[in-house]
């Protein structure tokens, strides 16, 4: 066993050492924090493994330091917070499994029963807490040699482990991608890749919040591409993401070809985390998302046209319609983070419309009016959405990208277009012509809305006013103010 020094220098060690001592069992430092401690990287989640009962030792240990213990006794664990760290205790535990399920039959064990049972050797590391070899590394799997040349590998045999819990195949892929630096970059050994390519369709006996719940996680990574390509080349990402596998491949005639669309959705990801990091935004889950489905709708609209070559006419608004079916199919939510998911699909060619046209004060409006506030993460999408081999082209496309911006800016510091709301409300309609809600009171709200967008009236109460009177003459409507006289 290698010593370490440093890593447990938090008091709550050595306190849980000698509490386990005084209570007669063993305890052991284990997984995430040990792994971490050798990557340099923070981590205050703190697992402890006992040779005994978990909730025991935690419960001793609260009541030395008054911390207040939560005890979780359907899963065999305790979970205590003390100066500023989290720690969860948890009797070691030998697991065995049956084919249609991922929940185990779980029996007490010893650590090496429970090292066992892990999911990586870099995971399965522990430090000891017993006096005699307090810090020691016991690492029976070599999963520091493995932490150091970059491996994710299984204990034991790659079927066996993704046989048990299908769910391994994607936290191997999670952990090669965030692990990964260019310093250090994590590679799944070959065994185990072709394990998951065999055991892909076991997928199918996850629940789909426990596959998104990864997925989140991924997309949340410096390079979530490393994650997406890797399940789509063993097979994973068809078993619960089968409209992106679409995009993948090209096809040619008479000499014509079209963009890979899977790598590029790949590199429109990859260039939004990027843009995040340098403007020093916090990770937008929802907009990498958006960024991931933002050609999902390509296959259903590719056409080859003689003379032209392919086109995807209608891909986004093909791919906003398929964005509350794929919400829908994994269980995810189907509220406000879906909408702005599917507004920023369906928008994503705006802004590159403006770039390719002359650039009018109606377009810009109606493109600020339809963002609305997230205006700027569609703008941050379009941008990535840059892509070429030929970087004259990606230069000249930014250079107007940045045109348009200056445009947007323009307009939004003139007419407040992001908080636009119409002037004109149906109530104030209805109680101007003495109807009631109806087709009428929409057109006209909608006839005013297009007026002051296209820019045919200033954008006031009083232009509004006088356009809704005129409309209303022309539909042979009348004025109650009018007729009371």
């Amino acid at each position: 066993m290698t010593r370490t020094e440093g890593y447990l220098d938090h008091p709550l060690f050595k306190l849980v050492g000698n509490t386990a001592r005084e209570t007669g069992v063993r305890a052991f430092v284990i997984g995430g924090y040990v792994r971490d401690c050798f990557l340099g990287i923070p981590n205050d989640d703190i697992d402890i493994v006992v040779e005994g009962s978990g909730i025991a030792l935690a419960q001793a240990v609260a009541a030395k330091t008054g911390a207040k213990v939560s005890v979780f006794r359907n899963f065999g664990t305790a979970m205590l917070k003390y100066k500023g760290i989290e720690v969860e205790f948890v009797g070691a535990r030998k697991e065995s499994y049956d084919r249609n399920s991922r929940k185990p039959v779980v029996e007490d064990g010893t650590l090496e029963e429970d090292q066992l049972r892990r999911d990586f050797t870099i995971n399965a590391m522990a430090f000891s807490l017993q006096e005699e070899d307090f810090g020691a590394l016991v690492d029976p799997f070599g999963g520091i040699r493995d932490l150091s040349r970059g491996i994710i590998r299984t204990p034991l045999e790659p079927e066996q482990t993704y046989s048990d819990d299908p769910l391994r195949m994607l936290r191997a892929i999670r952990f090669a991608t965030r692990l990964s630096t260019p310093q250090t970059p994590f590679t799944i050994v070959p065994e185990s890749i072709e394990a998951m390519k065999q055991m892909a369709p076991r997928m199918q006996i996850l629940s789909k919040e426990r596959i998104v719940e990864e997925l989140d996680k991924m997309l949340l990574t410096r390079q979530p591409s490393m994650a997406f390509r890797l399940m789509e080349e063993t097979g994973l990402l068809q078993q619960f993401l089968p409209e992106l596998v679409k995009l993948k491949g090209t096809e040619t005639v008479d000499g014509k070809g079209h963009k890979e669309n899977f790598s590029h959705t790949l590199q429109v990801l990859d260039n939004v985390v990027e843009a995040e990091l340098e403007a020093g935004l916090e990770p937008n889950l929802w907009l990498h998302w958006a960024a991931l489905l933002h050609d999902i709708g390509k296959p259903a609209s590719k056409r080859y046209v003689e003379g032209q070559g392919w086109t995807f006419h209608g891909h986004e608004v093909i791919g906003a319609r398929m964005v509350p079916q794929i919400f829908k199919s994994l269980k995810m939510p189907l509220n406000e983070k879906m909408k702005y998911v599917q507004k920023l699909v369906g928008l994503h060619l705006r802004p590159i419309a403006l770039v390719d046209d002359q650039v009018t004060d109606s377009a810009v409006r109606r493109l600020l009016f339809d963002a609305g506030e997230d205006i700027d993460d569609l703008m941050l999408l379009c941008n990535a959405d840059i892509t070429s081999k030929n970087p004259a082209k990606v230069a000249r496309l930014r250079h107007n990208f940045e045109m348009v911006k200056e445009k947007m800016a323009q307009v939004e510091e003139k007419d407040s277009i992001r908080n636009w709301k119409n002037p004109i409300t149906g109530e104030y309609i209805m109680q101007l012509y003495g109807i009631g809600p109806g087709k009428t009171v929409g057109l006209l709200k909608e006839r005013i809305k297009d007026a002051i967008l296209d820019g045919e009236i200033p954008y006031s109460f009083e232009e509004a006013d006088k356009l809704l009177r005129a409309l209303g003459k022309d539909m042979g409507l009348e004025d109650s103010s009018l007729r009371s006289e």
